[in-house]
């Protein structure tokens, strides 16, 4: 299969978030099938449509074989790892990985939307973004950068 360059948001805020963050992108890196290419630094954010403590978010750019389905159960292995639980949508959590981008590629299916269906509506996830690909663009979409300004009521700052 060809390599695709893949972009996942990861966030986190509870435990340890700034560990549990730095040991979701040591995870990407050694991840079979794929390649960590670079992390954005990361950020702290106060919870949106959630409770609890501010997140810690960054997002990582990786270069995969893997078919983007075969990515996403990658990523939620990682997440199950850090004790991962759903009790109720936008719960607190030990670990979020959200395949964000896949190329160029436009996914619906029952299991997973791509480009990510909130990515030009949060700043936790444009900020880090645009830090690693400036000009990024998100199929269907247009521009990241495009939607900054849209975002810009919502706190963040790096870390």
């Amino acid at each position: 299969m060809t390599q695709v360059t893949a972009y996942i948001g990861i966030g986190a805020n509870l435990g340890d978030a700034r560990a549990n963050v730095a040991d979701a992108i040591a995870r990407l890196a050694r991840l079979p099938g794929a390649q960590l290419v670079d992390a954005s630094p990361s950020y702290r954010t106060a919870p949106i449509d959630s409770s609890g403590d501010d997140y810690i978010n960054a997002v990582a750019r990786i270069a995969t074989t893997l078919a983007a389905e075969e990515l996403l159960q990658a990523l939620h292995a990682i997440e199950a790892q850090h004790g991962r639980e759903r009790p109720y949508r936008n719960a607190p959590r030990t670990l979020d990985l959200d395949l964000l981008l896949y190329g160029e590629e436009q996914i619906a299916s029952a299991t997973l939307s791509v480009p990510h269906p909130r990515i030009t509506e949060r700043a936790f996830v444009l900020v880090p973004l645009l830090a690693l690909a400036p000009a990024i663009t998100v199929p269907g979409k247009g521009a990241a950068s495009d939607y900054l300004a849209s975002v810009a009521d919502q706190a963040i700052s790096q870390l």
